[in-house]
């Protein structure tokens, strides 16, 4: 999704921003890539070229991270920065709910029904709240430089530890009711070893609630989870 913003499915090359994609590669994700230069040595070069080799380079990047500590270190790393974010963005989904619900009857004057419109708005809320976590994790843990594997095996056990008294309450009720968060001490003890996030770090972790089959979804669209994101597990 970040390569594409600045490189669209099937455009040609006049319609690449790439100046800002190797602005926002630097910022974003910490790679410096040519990719000018890839562009002037090859000019046959597409859309799909560009983000296979941007990819191709943040895999590349993140297998190095991964070695220098080792893939269990880094999974527990990996564990912690989705459980914090899923942690903070969930909070601020409640929040947004709370917003929708208060302006919700509004919509009647447009000839909408409130309910459905409730519905339809919670279950986009929830989608965006699921890419804003990809989008988080994945510039954490591209940022991340190890200092030193001693290092990152302290801050690894300590992460973990913290990472089990994280719980999150998928029930939509008060925001700040049974969610803890990771306090800036907490998050500090985290960047021991590390100083700042591929989608691949992500692989593996299950970003919904564990909530019955026959349950409402917690996306609020109303459906049952097994017909609604349940359909994803």
């Amino acid at each position: 999704d970040l390569v594409r913003a600045y490189v669209p499915e099937q455009s040609m090359e006049e319609q690449w921003d790439i100046p800002g994609l190797e602005k926002v590669l630097r910022d974003e994700w910490q790679i410096d890539l040519p990719l000018k230069g890839w562009l002037e040595s090859d000019e046959n070069m597409t859309d799909e070229d560009v983000l296979e080799r941007v990819l191709e380079a943040a895999d590349t990047a993140y297998a190095t991270k991964v070695d220098q500590v080792g893939k269990e270190n880094f999974a527990q790393f990996e564990r912690v920065v989705l459980l914090q974010t899923l942690d903070q963005q969930w909070r601020e989904h409640l929040s947004a709910l709370d917003h929708l619900r208060q302006g919700i009857h509004l919509r009647g004057y447009a000839q909408k029904q409130p309910k459905q419109e409730y519905k339809r708005e919670a279950f986009e809320l929830f989608g965006m709240m699921l890419d804003s976590v990809k989008t988080e994790v994945t510039r954490v843990l591209m940022t991340v430089q190890v200092q030193s594997p001693e290092q990152a095996e302290q801050a690894a056990e300590s992460m973990e530890q913290r990472a089990q008294r994280i719980q999150v309450n998928f029930q939509h009720a008060d925001a700040a009711s049974g969610i803890s968060v990771l306090d800036s001490s907490e998050a500090a003890l985290a960047a021991m070893a590390v100083a700042g996030g591929t989608a691949t770090a992500a692989q593996g972790a299950d970003l919904y609630p564990k909530v019955g089959r026959n349950d409402p979804c917690p996306c609020g669209s109303g459906k049952k989870y097994k017909h609604c994101h349940g359909k994803l597990s």
